[in-house]
């Protein structure tokens, strides 16, 4: 928050000195400071050094500026003019070091009087939780206060190093709000991945940052300049908080998505809603509900491939891929899917999404989720018309298990590319008949 308008006013400061070149020089302070923000340069850090941050500053700064002075050279022919520009450049390359210095200097300074600092919670309770909880006592440039461990009940805690033991880990998210705690570092737990999993997927962390030491730290796992505590390398992890601006952005595409597609579907959707007025009689549009978002229950639509016997059915029968009741028309709306096209009302309506795990109904949620915890985790977010499950080949009879994990990476990895993608190759499964 600090660091991005002093760079943005070091950065402008040239225009002080020349008016002539004050276009290319916003262009300048523009295109680098966007070209930090991608490379994680306003991203907090417990670990702060200017020099750590430098090649990175200045290999930002020289792309931005080359990318200016082509277009400069484009539209003025002439050597004095781009010579001028690349002098006014130089002034800003000079003021970059001392801007990050002075930002750094005063977060640090802030740190140090515990003007700003948040709550943490340690993970663990092996060496390297223990070496982390003396480090955030000892060094508040860290900008961290250290609130407890948070343990199995098979670690004991009996020395005055292992203290305090707030909680075990099944308590995690109840003691994250109980103790305000804005950090959980994830350290040396000695409990099943899948345990662990479970405990920092709750609703409650969505808010909070997730930080963890690799297993094996003494091995870089990534080029750049990796944060740390002391010694001790800490990774973030990345939360699926599919709330706020990301969720309003996602909205957003989904609004445009679904009446864009109604208006130029709407010509296949009136014969499916003819061929199945012909083939199944009358009652065009199947009801069936499905289970969205936290769990709420919503109807989906669809146009009817066959008639069940009745609502049992409906709700439990798994797979109608090879009944004989569905016609020759309902099978070809199926392996096109055509008959989920209905589903973008859904969409307007808000029950779901365009990409996202795919709805599944109150019966089978109940029973997978029993025998597959993962599964549960898909209703983080809402809902989708397609999903990465599905455009990897994960439709019909094929492992819960293999489903829930595609949903749950899509989740922690979301991004509009990676929804582009996913719709890319939906297309791609419709033109090759790859349904149901």
């Amino acid at each position: 928050m600090l660091a991005l308008p002093i760079d943005l006013a070091a950065l402008l400061a040239p225009i002080v000195w020349s008016q002539q070149y004050w276009k290319a020089t916003v262009s300048v302070a523009l295109l680098t400071v966007f070209a930090f923000a991608l490379g994680g340069l306003y991203r907090a850090r417990r670990h702060l050094s200017v020099l750590d941050e430098l090649p990175q500053l200045y290999f930002r700064f020289l792309a931005a500026t080359a990318a200016v002075a082509i277009v400069v050279a484009a539209r003025h022919d002439s050597i004095n003019y781009i010579d001028g520009f690349l002098r006014v450049a130089a002034i800003s390359a000079v003021l970059i070091l001392p801007a990050r210095a002075l930002s750094r200097f005063a977060v640090l300074f802030a740190r140090r009087k515990r003007w700003v600092e948040h709550s943490a919670i340690v993970v663990g309770g092996g060496p390297i939780a223990i070496e982390l909880a003396r480090l955030l006592r000892r060094y508040p440039q860290y900008g961290l206060r250290f609130g407890g461990f948070v343990d199995v009940l098979s670690t004991a805690h009996d020395t005055r190093e292992m203290k305090p033991l707030i909680g075990e880990l099944e308590q995690l998210e109840e003691l994250v709000r109980y103790t305000e705690c804005d950090v959980v570092i994830i350290a040396d737990i000695d409990c099943p991945e899948s345990r662990l999993l479970r405990a920092v997927r709750a609703p409650g962390l969505a808010n909070t940052d997730l930080w963890m030491v690799p297993r094996l730290r003494e091995f870089p796992g990534s080029t750049g300049s990796p944060d740390h505590i002391g010694a001790i390398p800490v990774v973030p992890l990345r939360q699926p908080t599919l709330s706020g601006p990301k969720w309003a952005v996602k909205r957003t595409t989904d609004i445009v998505f679904a009446s864009i597609a109604l208006i130029l579907l709407s010509p296949i959707m009136l014969i499916a809603a003819v061929g199945t007025r012909l083939e199944g009689g009358p009652g065009i549009i199947f009801r069936q509900q499905r289970i969205g978002r936290y769990g709420k229950p919503f109807d989906v639509l669809k146009f009817r491939s066959m008639r069940p016997v009745d609502d049992a059915e409906s709700q439990t029968n798994w797979n109608i891929g090879h009944d004989p009741r569905v016609g020759p028309f309902g099978k070809f709306m199926r392996r096109t899917s055509v008959d989920e096209l209905p589903q973008l009302w859904n969409i307007l309506r808000g029950d779901m999404t365009v990409v996202g795990p795919r709805p599944e109904r109150p019966y089978f949620v109940d029973r997978f989720s029993v025998d597959f915890p993962e599964y549960a985790m898909r209703h983080r977010v809402p809902v989708g018309l397609t999903g990465l499950a599905q455009v990897s080949g994960l439709r019909g009879d094929t492992p819960i298990s293999d489903r829930a994990r595609f949903d749950n990476y899509y989740i922690e990895n979301w991004s509009l590319w990676l929804d582009v993608k996913v719709i890319l190759r939906t297309v791609g499964e419709v033109f090759r008949g790859g349904g149901r």
